[in-house]
């Protein structure tokens, strides 16, 4: 029997996001971003309410750092409201928004906790919405490569690990790919399939002079990386036929062929492009040698999978639906797979042919319909499941010697889930909106003993 142990080193940490968790979104000589643009119109957030308090993380950062030693965790990914640093996402440079963040990182290296800090997490400043329509426009680039030179110019002291941008598909193709319904994230709806690759392009862009920027800023040698979502692939069963099609189909699920593999390779998939036909972007010389920058790991956010079977077909597979039973936790996205972190990090290996490439599961977790009992405790046995299925599928890749070094687990507490509201929890900290007391929950208290035997508990 195993024991799912982890090597000595492996990195065991938590994640969250800027808007999701600060609040002070007034304060500081912070400006809104398209994040608190988007909050106030109708019926864009299910629930009615935004990131203006949020877990008002701005002013109870302390006593979070105190659960964050707690749980025990080594790392703490954290990201950086743009908005705070350059209110109008550009030009004059606020140093009050700085010195949050300074405050912060002190604060979580008393504690032994290293800040692995995203430079983007969504939520760009409305000033570049309003100016030139965000990542509709090259312009952002440049404009996000300032934003980090100077920001790192002023935290590279504090500060070694750095991740450029989150999810590039999801504040571009789910931003400007929009009809009248609510969408997931705030953009201007475009008008065609090429203006929405287009924007993500500009994101790769941006993505790359910000590792150039790092590099430039950074004081002394520090960790560079990108952190994607991508749709995972996962064999119906591991036969060759079966693999081979999974493969194959990794190219042009989702927004792979566009983003992680000019990214990592300097190329858009031909497959992807074969399928773009006249929708694939413009491309100027000289771009994917921007984009794809010498990196230090991957991060992968990995909640779910698609699964995949070889076909007679000219694709050569098929994407599988799954059955109206098949078991999902509180989000209708959220089913089950957890095979999906395992053949994340092997396409990474193999499908990319990136072998040499460390990777870092930047988060991994689940809504779960969280209740507090009567003795004010959540016993959130199903979130356990969730994360002890997926954690053993990670430690199947470290065990058949794939390069996966740590794990982040999304999310520190329950926070402002975007246009969810505060109707979905992810977090293994309960959060009371109304008062804002923290509650460890159940699932608190098994990762941390995870933590503590730095295996899957």
């Amino acid at each position: 029997m195993t024991s799912y142990q982890f090597p000595e080193g492996f990195i065991w940490g938590t994640a969250t996001a800027a808007y999701q968790i600060e609040g002070a979104v007034a304060e500081g000589g912070r400006k809104p971003s398209v994040w608190d643009t988007f909050s106030e119109m109708p019926n864009r957030i299910r629930d009615g309410t935004s990131g203006a308090i949020a877990c008002d993380h701005y002013h109870r950062y302390a006593s979070d750092v105190k659960l964050m030693a707690a749980l025990g965790i080594s790392a703490y990914r954290f990201s950086i409201a743009w908005s705070r640093i350059f209110p109008d996402g550009r030009g004059a440079i606020n140093e009050a928004g700085v010195d949050f963040y300074k405050r912060l990182v002190d604060c979580l290296r008393e504690q032994g906790i290293t800040p692995y800090c995203t430079l983007f997490h969504w939520d760009s400043p409305q000033a570049l919405e309003t100016l030139y329509g965000s990542w509709r426009s090259r312009e952002i680039a440049k404009d996000y490569g300032d934003y980090v030179l100077a920001f790192v110019q002023r935290l590279g002291d504090r500060i070694t690990h750095w991740f450029t941008l989150n999810e590039i598909s999801c504040f571009t193709h789910l931003g400007y790919a929009v009809d009248d319904l609510a969408p997931h994230a705030p953009g201007t709806q475009v008008s065609s399939r090429k203006e929405i690759w287009q924007t993500s392009h500009h994101a790769l862009l941006a993505h790359g002079l910000g590792c150039q920027a790092i590099r430039a800023a950074s004081p002394g040698p520090c960790f560079v990386a990108l952190v994607d979502n991508p749709t995972v692939t996962v064999p119906i069963n591991e036969s060759a036929p079966h693999i081979a099609a999974a493969k194959q189909a990794f190219h042009t699920c989702g927004s792979n062929g566009g983003i992680i593999f000019p990214a990592l390779t300097g190329a858009y998939s031909p497959m992807l492009l074969e399928a773009l036909a006249q929708d694939a972007p413009d491309i100027q010389s000289g771009d994917l040698e921007t984009i794809c920058q010498p990196l230090d790991a991957i991060g992968l956010n990995i909640y779910t999978g698609t699964y995949v079977r070889a076909a007679d077909n000219p694709l050569g597979y098929e994407a599988l639906p799954f059955p109206s039973g098949y078991p999902r936790l509180h989000m209708p996205w959220l089913q089950i797979v957890p095979e999906a972190i395992y053949w994340s990090i092997r396409h990474v290996s193999e499908t990319l042919n990136r072998p040499d490439l460390a990777v870092l599961m930047t988060e991994n977790g689940c809504a779960a319909q969280d209740e507090l009992n009567a003795n004010r405790e959540v016993i959130d046995t199903d979130r356990i499941l969730y994360l002890r299925q997926y954690l053993k599928s990670a430690h199947r890749a470290v065990s058949e010697n794939y390069p996966l070094e740590g794990y982040f687990l999304w999310s520190l507490m329950d926070n402002f889930e975007w246009s969810w509201g505060h109707d979905r929890r992810f977090g293994v900290i309960y959060t009371d909106y109304a008062t804002q007391e923290r509650i460890p929950k159940e699932s608190f208290n098994w990762y941390a003993e995870c933590i503590l035997q730095n295996r899957v508990v």
